[in-house]
């Protein structure tokens, strides 16, 4: 299909400014939804890296949602004249702490937009970039990036895993149990109305996937606890994943992990049942 692909880059630049407030009962439903040991953050107290994304949510009209329930189009994002879309990474730098009770406000651009050609044809990626401050200066920035692809075509599949396998000797291993609960409850923290997390029938019938698709930031923010529970007492500095293949909630998946050799830095990944990479992570510590 013909995509004015220049039509749609001339967006980049595109900024919004948003504000809110870090209020503690997300962080409470973070808590209860992961089954973490760790008390919730209450006033005054800092949140755990990562632990932002009940803030700052997409407010889109009922009446602007997309067959597969996202916004047609959404803040600094053009329409984009494909139908379906899925996570494909991110990075994060943590900069200072976020501590609850205090003001935000959230700068977002739109600083990239690629149209690639892949299996499933026309592919168009897009970075969104997002600064959160508080009042005592940057606390955050996070790069977005997001695919776009063409309708899979009646009895297709969605998302087989690609054959990339993690090392082998890795000393950090966790397995992960999701279930459409667990799902919903991640899509009610974060207001995500995408169907395809919490809707089978559309997710199997209409996307040609084998069960509900784990959110890409609910495997984000599995590894980025998994990596704070197996360095104690040692601060995110940065975070970056690759999406490499879908996870699904009819199976666990696997968090394998290892330090790296500066002492400073450390690699994860999340494992599809069938062993290969479905997220590959690196980080570095404070």
């Amino acid at each position: 299909m013909h995509i004015d692909v220049e039509a749609l880059r001339r967006h980049i630049g595109a900024r919004m400014e948003e504000h809110d407030t870090a209020t503690a009962a997300p962080l409470a439903m973070i808590a209860a939804t992961f089954d973490r040991p760790e008390r919730a953050p209450s006033h005054g107290e800092p949140i755990p890296p990562g632990w932002h994304i009940g803030y700052f949510l997409n407010m889109a009209p009922q009446a602007s949602l997309a067959v597969d329930g996202l916004p047609a189009s959404s803040g600094v994002l053009p329409k984009i004249p494909l139908p379906r879309r899925m996570y494909a990474g991110c990075r994060l730098t943590f900069h200072d702490d976020i501590r609850v009770g205090e003001k935000l406000v959230r700068e977002t651009t739109l600083t990239d937009l690629q149209a690639r050609e892949g299996s499933t044809g026309t592919l168009i990626f897009t970075t969104q970039t997002r600064r959160i401050s508080t009042p005592r200066g940057l606390a955050v920035t996070e790069d977005y990036e997001t695919a776009f692809r063409e309708e899979v075509k009646e009895g297709a599949k969605s998302g087989i895993p690609k054959r990339e396998e993690p090392p082998a000797g890795l000393v950090w291993r966790k397995t992960v149990h999701t279930t459409p609960v667990s799902l919903f409850r991640f899509s009610a923290i974060t207001f995500n109305p995408h169907r395809i997390h919490y809707d089978t029938p559309y997710a199997t019938g209409v996307e040609g996937y084998p069960g509900l698709v784990v959110h890409g930031p609910y495997s984000q923010h599995c590894l980025i606890d998994f990596l704070r529970d197996n360095n104690p007492g040692r601060s995110l500095a940065t975070f970056r994943m690759r999406a490499r293949a879908p996870l699904f909630d009819n199976e666990p998946f696997e968090l394998v992990g290892r330090p790296g050799e500066d002492g400073n830095s450390a690699e994860a990944w999340a494992v599809t049942p069938q062993g290969t990479v479905a997220m590959q992570v690196t980080a570095t510590f404070r």
